[in-house]
C-alpha cells in the first residue's frame, strides 16, 4: 500500500510540474463583477452588417450579452455556437445579445465562418473576426482557446477559459445554467 501511495504521489508531483492545468484554471479577459472594458472594432462575417468593420460592444449596449472570443473554430466551438444561438432566439425578449470573435490571422477564416454558420444554422450569434491576440485591453490569456464572457449593464457576471479540449459539453451547460441565471436577474 505504501508503495503505492509514493506512485500516487509521485505521479501527481510530476502531472503538476508539467504545466498541465485543469479545466477553468486559466484566467482570460475581465472577471466577475469587473466592468466589460470597452469598444473594439470587428469585422462582420454574419449578420446585418456582414463585410463591415463595428464595435459590438457599441451595438448592444447594457443589455444582457454573451460574447466567445476563441482561437479557432473547432468541434467543441461549434457545439457552443449552436446552444448560444438558440438561447438568443428563445431570450430576444429579454433583449440577449450574443456574437463570437474569432481572434485570428489565419487564411480563409472569412470562407469558414461563412461555412459554419451557414451549416449550423446560426442566425441569432454574430460570427466576426479579429486579429490574432484579441483586443488587448480585454487581457485574453495566450493559454485560453476559448474565453466566455457572459455580462450585463457593462459588468461581467460569469466568465469561463479553456483549452479546447477542456470545453465539454458539461462546461457548455454551465455556461448555458449561468447564462439562464443572469437572465433573470436582469
Amino acid at each position: 500500500m505504501l508503495d503505492f501511495r509514493n506512485l500516487l504521489v509521485s505521479f501527481i508531483v510530476a502531472l503538476l510540474s508539467s504545466g498541465i492545468a485543469v479545466a477553468g484554471s486559466v484566467l482570460s479577459g475581465p472577471q466577475v463583477g469587473e466592468k466589460v472594458p470597452g469598444p473594439f472594432k470587428v469585422l462582420n462575417i454574419t449578420g446585418p452588417e456582414a463585410g463591415q468593420t463595428s464595435c459590438q460592444y457599441c451595438n448592444h449596449g447594457t443589455r444582457p450579452v454573451a460574447v466567445i472570443f476563441t482561437k479557432a473554430i473547432t468541434p467543441e466551438v461549434t457545439r457552443l455556437l449552436k446552444k448560444i444561438d438558440t438561447a438568443t432566439a428563445m431570450n430576444k425578449e429579454a433583449g440577449l445579445g450574443s456574437f463570437a470573435v474569432v481572434c485570428s490571422d489565419a487564411a480563409g477564416m472569412e470562407q469558414q465562418l461563412r461555412t459554419v454558420a451557414q451549416q449550423l444554422g446560426i442566425q441569432h450569434t454574430l460570427l466576426t473576426l479579429y486579429k490574432a491576440g484579441g483586443p488587448e485591453k480585454y487581457r485574453l490569456s495566450p493559454e485560453a482557446d476559448i474565453t466566455v464572457l457572459l455580462y450585463n449593464h457593462l459588468t461581467v457576471k460569469a466568465n469561463y477559459a479553456f483549452r479546447n479540449a477542456e470545453l465539454t459539453e458539461a462546461a457548455t451547460d454551465a455556461i448555458l445554467t449561468d447564462l439562464a441565471k443572469m437572465l433573470s436577474e436582469n
